[in-house]
């Protein structure tokens, strides 16, 4: 069976979607529970990385690159879930980290704006004015963060195999669309899929382990070698791809390290 990554805005009940899909499917749910798994294991407290996924970066993020490490973080903790397959995300940036992963089910849920702005009212005890200001921020953050982070926005309909609009189309009706797609022989896990999400977990665990020594840096993976790019002057180099080869060496299920560091040409007049 597939993985089912649901992405949804605020309001949009796409948390009750994943939850009864999990509950008919036997699968495992998971949404906040990697934010808490990703902040134990690397040691870095919550809330900063529940602002990396979601808020969009400002002058700080991009010249400490802080986002970045930390969406690193979440991503491998995501992904280890993932390996498992039978599993349920709903929340931020699932849908990028298995991108072109044959056995993942990317469903987008949405919702009309004036059901989310009732029912931001309800739970806020505001104005009508108030909960319409917040959902367009909370929304325009997003694009923003997966702009920056992926350049496309997260609202694309080309990134998901489904978009579901809970309107017409309610709750139930919306589980039984998700289940029987589910079920079709191309959201199968094969043996190629697999692989193929064993080498994106393995990349991003050597991404995570790396990413503290340097943000511009590209890791991918195949059968246990692990190809990392990246760019430093001509005195970092050698010491860039000595530190690079001692960490990665250290992780799990690492056969061989091959590195590209290009020089980076300083600026003259």
């Amino acid at each position: 069976m597939p993985i089912i990554t649901i992405s949804r805005g605020s309001y949009s009940k796409g948390k009750a979607v994943a939850e009864k899909v999990a509950q008919k499917l036997g699968y495992e749910c998971i949404s906040r529970d990697i934010i808490l798994e990703a902040s134990e294991e690397f040691n870095v407290p919550e809330i900063k990385l529940i602002r990396a996924i979601h808020d969009a970066p400002g002058i700080l993020d991009r010249l400490s690159h802080e986002k970045n490490r930390y969406t690193a973080y979440v991503q491998t903790a995501l992904l280890k879930h993932f390996r498992k397959d039978n599993i349920v995300y709903h929340g931020l940036a699932g849908h990028f980290f298995v991108k072109g992963i044959s056995h993942v089910l990317k469903i987008r849920i949405i919702a009309d704006l004036e059901e989310r702005v009732r029912l931001e009212m309800e739970r806020e005890g505001i104005t009508r004015a108030e909960a319409l200001h917040l959902l367009k921020k909370d929304d325009e953050e997003r694009r923003r963060w997966s702009q920056y982070l992926y350049g496309t926005d997260a609202w694309n309909p080309s990134l998901y195999d489904l978009v579901l609009h809970i309107h017409k189309v309610s709750v139930d009706d919306a589980v039984d669309i998700i289940c029987h797609t589910a079920g079709l022989q191309a959201f199968q896990a094969t043996p190629e899929s697999k692989k193929a999400m064993e080498d994106r977990v393995l990349a991003a665990e050597v991404k995570a382990a790396l990413i503290g020594i340097h943000h511009a840096i590209k890791i991918s993976a195949q059968d246990g070698i692990v190809f990392v790019r990246s760019e430093a002057t001509v005195q970092q180099q050698s010491s860039l791809s000595h530190d690079i080869e001692k960490i990665a060496a250290q992780i799990s299920g690492v056969k061989d390290i091959r590195i590209d560091v290009e020089p980076i040409v300083p600026f003259s007049e």
